[in-house]
């Protein structure tokens, strides 16, 4: 299947349970395939998993920012770092943010396969080593990173602290000391930039393919997780 016909199973993330009319309804079949062969916005190279906007709401670049979460339920508050990196060194960055994490993480699959859109499903495997995690993470690089239905995220069993790499290919690390894994960003030459804006925070679009489906069970079965 061709990139572009990967996007004709196209999935919207939105805030809502149906599809809202987008400005991509209004596009011509030659003006919406020239859009989405556009990978590359300057310095900053997208993955195969996701376009923004017709209009460029968000024109995607590199960068991190600080921000804090609030549980909704709890009040409880944790501070956070998101970050956007090109495609040539995204899946690295993600690898390196992993060490702070410990010898031994819990991990949580993310799936928006089967999903309404604005919803995913998560599986989870407790007490898995990091580096076997790693080895394996390997192994599917290109799901991971073209596989705009696919996600992962890590978390230390011991404590409140969490790496997520997720489905619009952003990297998100919970934890009240930032501090290791902001020196990882550094280290890549991501700059903060607090007023940064993301590619998930407008209208965008999302790809998959059944062979990434098939693949998202491959890696559930390899990590251990059962339906």
């Amino acid at each position: 299947m061709s990139f572009l016909q990967r996007f004709i199973e196209r999935v919207l993330r939105t805030n809502t349970t149906r599809m809202p009319r987008t400005s991509f309804d209004d596009l011509s079949q030659e003006e919406l395939d020239a859009h989405l062969q556009v990978g590359r916005y300057g310095d900053f190279a997208l993955t195969d998993a996701i376009r923004p906007s017709f209009g460029l709401d968000i024109i995607p670049r590199e960068g991190y920012r600080r921000d804090l979460y609030r549980d909704p339920e709890s009040g409880n508050t944790m501070p956070v770092l998101a970050a956007s990196v090109s495609s040539d060194k995204l899946f690295e960055v993600f690898m390196d943010l992993l060490d702070p994490l410990g010898e031994e993480i819990d991990v949580v699959m993310e799936s928006s396969h089967d999903s309404e859109p604005g919803q995913h499903a998560d599986l989870y495997r407790e007490h898995m080593d990091t580096v076997i995690f790693k080895s394996t993470l390997y192994d599917y690089e290109e799901l991971l990173l073209n596989d705009g239905c696919t996600g992962v995220a890590a978390l230390n069993p011991d404590g409140p602290m969490e790496v997520q790499f997720d489905e619009h290919k952003l990297l998100f690390v919970y934890a009240h000391d930032l501090e290791p894994f902001e020196e990882v960003l550094r280290d890549h030459g991501l700059r903060r930039d607090d007023t940064i804006k993301f590619i998930s925070e407008a209208e965008h679009l999302h790809s998959t393919d059944d062979v990434y489906r098939e693949q998202f069970d491959e890696l559930r079965y390899r990590m251990g997780i059962d339906v």
